[in-house]
Parts: C-alpha cells; sequence; structure tokens
C-alpha cells in the first residue's frame, strides 16, 4: 500500500523539478537573451529522449519482474530500478518537457496551428501511459501485479507507437 510519506515524496521531486525547470529557464533567457529559444529547445529535445528511454525500458524490466517470484531478492532488485528509473529520469523528464515544450510553443505562437494541437493530445496521451506504469511500479512494488509479461509485451509498443506519430507531426507538420 502506497503511504503518504511516497506520495508527499513523489510530489516533491515532482515539485522540485518544475521549479528548477523554471529557474533554468529562466537563467537561460537572462544569460542568452535572443538565442534562448534555441538553447530551451535543445534542453526540450534532451528531456524528451531521456522520458522516452524510460517509457522504452520500464515495461522491460516489468516483463522480467514478471517472472521473479515475490519477495526474492531478483523481485526487490526491479522494485529498487523501476522506482529510480520512474522517480530519478522519468518524472522530472516528463516535467521538464511539458515546461519547455509549452513555452516553446507558446514563444512561437504556435497554439494556432493544428499539428502542434494535435501533438499536445498525443503527448496528453503519453503522461496518460506515464501515469499507467507509475501506477503499475507502485503494483509491483507491493506485490500486487496481477498482468501477465504478455501485457507488459504489447503495452510496450504504445510509446513506440506515439512517439512515431508525435515526431510526424513535429517535423512534416501535415496541417
Amino acid at each position: 500500500m502506497t503511504t503518504a510519506v511516497e506520495n508527499k515524496s513523489a510530489g516533491s521531486r515532482a515539485g522540485a523539478a518544475l521549479v528548477l525547470t523554471v529557474a533554468i529557464t529562466a537563467l537561460v533567457i537572462f544569460i542568452f537573451g535572443d538565442s534562448a529559444y534555441l538553447w530551451i529547445k535543445a534542453i526540450h529535445v534532451v528531456a524528451i529522449i531521456s522520458w522516452m528511454a524510460g517509457l522504452l525500458y520500464l515495461p522491460r524490466l516489468f516483463i522480467y519482474h514478471c517472472d521473479a517470484p515475490k519477495g526474492s531478492v531478483q523481485s526487490e532488485t526491479f522494485k529498487i530500478m523501476e522506482g529510480r528509473l520512474l522517480n530519478i529520469i522519468m518524472t522530472p523528464a516528463m516535467v521538464i518537457t511539458w515546461v519547455l515544450g509549452l513555452w516553446l510553443a507558446w514563444q512561437q505562437e504556435f497554439f494556432t496551428h493544428g499539428w502542434l494541437i494535435a501533438k499536445i493530445v498525443l503527448v496528453i496521451a503519453l503522461s496518460g501511459v506515464h501515469g499507467y506504469f507509475s501506477a503499475s511500479a507502485r503494483a509491483f512494488r507491493q506485490d500486487r501485479n496481477e498482468k501477465p509479461p504478455r501485457h507488459w509485451r504489447i503495452v510496450n509498443e504504445v510509446p513506440t507507437v506515439l512517439m512515431v506519430a508525435i515526431v510526424i507531426l513535429v517535423i512534416v507538420k501535415p496541417f
């Protein structure tokens, strides 16, 4: 069962990532002035890569975790790996991706473009996948996973499909 301390800790990390992102963004704007847009875009892309790496790797950990006996050293190791991947890499990267992505869109007044609206809808879906993975990691941590490895193999493809669609929207800008 998730404790209040765990929930507070996750919320604190997300809040810290948000504050740090805003502070770094402000610093980059102050230091680089007119060229800040490209620096922030570069940081945004790095955050996306980090987030996607986690979204592609975490379900793989779940597949292997399914085969580990509950309470075994192997199972406990997977719990640590899953928690660290989520809390240290994925969630902060997602927050940075969102904050900087919205700032970039606002700077270029892209909110009137259909491709960006479609992209945001897909990023919301990707964030939903992140939330599902987060809840699933919690279930594994509490030895409550009821999904077979096959489920995780199928679910592992969802972030890839969303990523491909998002990249096509960003590069091709079909509408």
